[in-house]
């Protein structure tokens, strides 16, 4: 992961969206990015001295925007402005999500095309270099103008007001925090209130983030299915390259690959290959695992093209164009994002949903293929894992409820100027709990699925899932009479939300 992030007039990559909001990676701005925007600048400077009126130069905002502000009441705009919309409500949002917001919205700024001061963008980036996150909340974007609500909260911190959190994750008033840290509050000068506030960078962050999340749990979902279905006494046949070449979606053709290389070697699916088996084919959640997962990688690919775009764009309004013109657009509208966010989080409850119907299968008697009701050491006496798959089942169905899109919702808003909005902000904030779920159902799948292969002894499970399986014994003990669970199913969460199942996968 990168340990400094350049931000140029160009894109970024997603990677480095996650290194600076998760790795803490420093942020630099080039020389020549601070040259172009004092150039760019002049335009602006030119349109504030003239008589006509230009939105967002010298004009109110919103519905307001009829009104001629005369230049001495321009500094007042801009921190009303900024004071008046960092009016966000609930509980404060992750650091890392405003960590992206930041780091994005310094992105559109380098380009130029917002018309802010070179001093302006280099505050934004000595912020995020000193590790301060101005708190953000989790309501006051409808996802149109931009992220309003949650980008002026930056701003206000910019300007030496409101709450940040430090390194260490403790609140203080910003006018401190940028003291001690050797940062100068910013007065914001014409426009630069509209350009700190006007963009996608709170959504296109959170569907950043979420992508990096995905792509780790899919890899997860493919090993921990390929674990169920060892332990249920499943074959690998459905999954051989022959059968997948003959529908070629790439996500299924990658999850089914890595399922049918997850079971090599395994003694417990070579105890039943031979023609003494009686079954002909397994259910639907295990043959159908690489349909259903493949289909979410597509859905993640889809979602990889629009984050991809939106990180090539400048969003903006007006926008500073290079000839000098000031143009109102409606590029800061969220659809392109909110639809995309909404469409992650139907794989991401289906991937869940298929999941729990292999946990049940492991616990149920009549189809687990002789393991002991609900995994557990003395069924009567000892309830093994039944509750786990309950906290499941709860998950998966407020999982089916946050697959319902928030695209489709529109509240007018700012005297029905702003009269249809994204809601795309919301779609991202119910993604991200989406992904929460989900990394939780797979734990409760790969705690049961271990336990179950151990009660498969003296066969042996294949060298990767033993692998696997050996790794979540090092937190959570194997089969025998009832303990405290819920502890259990947080190690093992850890154990898929930071990736180390994967790595475990990998050396093997």
């Amino acid at each position: 992961m990168e340990s400094t992030v350049r931000v140029d007039s160009g894109t970024l990559s997603r990677e480095q969206v996650v290194a600076v909001a998760r790795g803490g990676a420093r942020v630099e701005l080039g020389e020549t990015v601070l040259k172009n925007l004092a150039a760019t600048r002049q335009h602006i400077d030119s349109l504030a001295e003239a008589a006509d009126p230009v939105y967002g130069v010298s004009t109110g905002f919103g519905a307001l925007a009829i009104r001629h502000i005369p230049p001495d009441r321009r500094t007042a705009l801009q921190r009303s402005l900024i004071r008046s919309h960092a009016a966000g409500a609930g509980p404060a949002v992750e650091p890392e999500v405003v960590r992206a917001m930041m780091l994005l919205r310094l992105r559109t700024l380098a380009t130029g095309y917002t018309g802010v001061r070179p001093e302006t963008a280099a505050a934004l980036a000595g912020l995020l270099d000193a590790g301060l996150v101005p708190v953000v909340h989790e309501y006051g974007s409808l996802g149109c103008s931009g992220d309003l609500a949650p980008l002026a909260a930056v701003a206000l911190a910019l300007m030496g007001e409101g709450e940040v959190s430090d390194r260490d994750g403790h609140r203080l008033p910003a006018a401190e925090a940028l003291r001690v840290n050797g940062l100068a509050p910013v007065t914001l000068a014409e426009k630069e209130g509209l350009a700190l506030t006007n963009g996608t960078d709170g959504m296109l962050g959170m569907l950043v983030l979420a992508i990096a999340d995905l792509h780790r749990l899919l890899d997860t979902a493919d090993l921990t299915g390929a674990m169920s279905v060892e332990a249920l006494l499943g074959t690998d046949r459905a999954f051989a390259p022959d059968l997948q070449a003959l529908r070629p979606h790439p996500g299924q053709a990658l999850s089914a690959r890595r399922m049918f290389a997850a079971l090599q070697g395994s003694g417990i699916v070579a105890s039943h290959r031979g023609p003494d088996c009686t079954r002909v084919q397994d259910a639907y959640s295990l043959r159908c695992a690489p349909q259903v997962h493949g289909a979410a990688r597509d859905t993640v690919s889809h979602a990889e093209l629009v984050a991809d775009r939106e990180l090539a764009a400048a969003i903006d309004n007006p926008v500073v164009l290079a000839d000098g013109r000031v143009e109102s657009n409606g590029n800061f509208h969220g659809a392109p994002l909110a639809y995309v966010l909404d469409f992650l989080a139907i794989p991401v409850a289906d991937v869940a949903s298929i999941a729990e119907r292999r946990t049940d299968r492991m616990l149920d008697i009549t189809r687990s293929q002789g393991l002991p009701a609900f995994l557990a050491h003395d069924p009567g006496v000892d309830s093994g894992y039944m509750i786990a798959q309950y906290t499941q089942a709860a998950v998966v169905s407020e999982l089916k409820r946050l697959a319902v899109p928030s695209s489709v919702d529109s509240i007018p808003s700012s005297a029905m100027q702003e009269d249809h909005v994204s809601m795309g902000w919301s779609a991202a904030r119910k993604l991200r709990r989406a992904v929460d779920g989900l990394t939780t159902v797979l734990a409760v799948e790969l705690l049961t699925a271990a336990r179950a292969l151990d009660l498969r002894a003296p066969l042996r499970p294949a060298p990767v899932t033993a692998a696997v399986r050996d790794l979540v014994r090092e937190r959570v003990g194997g089969p025998g009479p009832d303990r405290h669970l819920a502890p259990e199913i947080a190690a093992v969460e850890e154990l898929v939300r930071t990736g180390v199942v994967l790595e475990a996968l990998e050396e093997a």
